[in-house]
């Protein structure tokens, strides 16, 4: 089939051209499909025409067509205040439209947020799981009670509404929203580097989700440590620190039709550094906010920032001011996103090898 691109990242020469030519260019990079991270990419308006267009112009130049929601955190609602538009002030109505609009052209997996990253805020407070204002814990109990409310319309619609391993959110917390609302109501899509903000091991994440995982945003990011912590940068995929050759098995061998779709995150205006972001472990808050997190995975983790710098001091992959200072534009992301798709194929070729050894 092929591995696809994320729609929300690919670079603004292309998405402010639309949804067509999205298609197009993901065409002509030789993707497998296409993911619009909610139908509102596609169509603001969810225009049924345009969306059918889409659905026929993905089939007829042989892309697979993914999608998703938007947020189901009552919290973060005011992020993505098109639901609450489509409804006409109803967010529960605005969703069953959407998830309607979906079904109609056959996606049936949908892609969801919890909450989101603040960037202009540093440390913990960029993540929403820190807010002072709302304890996660009842951010959790919001996300879990209002997906139990829109279970009997994920249901009716034969649809799946996947959470995704996002900046925020543990593993452990996802899957027990999966198994508390239902797997056949909650899947989970796997970002493979998120979890690196949890402390958590991109290994050790996959062993736990895998039997619940319907979509995928596959990326690749170097760590290094920094006086308050580690420090994030991401990177083509094989160029960090996430071992596809070990993920990439799991998930298959739990969903062998799983499709694989590269997130290539790393876009920006030329001259502009790659984005930066910082694990704050020396902050006491951030250990007492992951009670889940063991010993023996924070070692595997640490590991892996170890084992990354170590690449660096042999030269095997480029430091983070090395990489800093590399021109960026739509020519390099073409690159990045071609080679990420190469790298990944192998590993998925390699496993259907191994499968049938």
């Amino acid at each position: 089939m092929g591995v696809g691109l994320d729609a929300r990242h690919f670079p603004p020469e292309i998405t402010r051209r639309g949804p067509h030519a999205v298609l197009d260019h993901a065409v002509a990079l030789g993707a497998g499909g296409v993911f619009f991270r909610t139908l509102f990419d596609i169509s603001p308006t969810l225009d049924p025409g345009l969306l059918r267009e889409i659905r026929s112009h993905a089939d007829a130049t042989g892309l697979y067509l993914e999608g998703g929601l938007g947020k189901v955190n009552p919290f973060a609602a005011a992020e993505t205040p098109e639901l609450r538009a489509f409804g006409n002030g109803d967010v529960v109505l605005g969703i069953r439209r959407t998830v309607e609009a979906a079904a109609a052209i056959g996606l049936t997996d949908l892609w969801a947020g919890t909450a989101n990253y603040k960037p202009q805020y540093a440390g913990i407070l960029g993540f929403d799981r820190f807010r002072t204002d709302v304890a996660w814990s009842r951010q959790l109990a919001a996300i879990s009670g209002f997906l139990t409310t829109l279970a009997p319309i994920v249901r009716d619609l034969g649809v799946h509404l996947n959470l995704e391993t996002h900046e925020e959110i543990t593993s452990f917390e996802l899957v027990r929203i999966v198994e508390e609302v239902g797997p056949d109501v909650v899947g989970i899509v796997y970002d493979t580097a998120n979890m690196l903000h949890r402390a958590e091991h991109p290994v050790h994440t996959a062993r736990r989700v895998a039997p619940y995982v319907r979509q995928t945003h596959l990326k690749d990011a170097a760590l290094r440590w920094v006086p308050d912590g580690a420090e994030y940068q991401l990177r083509p995929c094989g160029a960090g620190v996430v071992d596809f050759a070990a993920i990439v098995p799991l998930l298959l061998a739990h969903n062998p039709e799983l499709r694989l779709t590269l997130e290539c995150d790393d876009v920006r205006r030329p001259g502009e550094p790659p984005m930066s972001m910082l694990t704050e472990l020396s902050n006491p808050l951030y250990f007492q906010g992951h009670p889940d997190l063991g010993v023996d995975e924070f070692l595997a983790y640490s590991q892996l920032v170890d084992a990354h710098e170590d690449r660096v001091r042999r030269g095997e992959v480029e430091s983070f001011e090395e990489h800093s200072r590399r021109p960026f534009g739509l020519e390099q992301w073409n690159s990045v996103a071609v080679a990420s798709a190469a790298y990944i194929a192998v590993v998925e070729a390699s496993t259907e090898l191994a499968q049938v050894g």
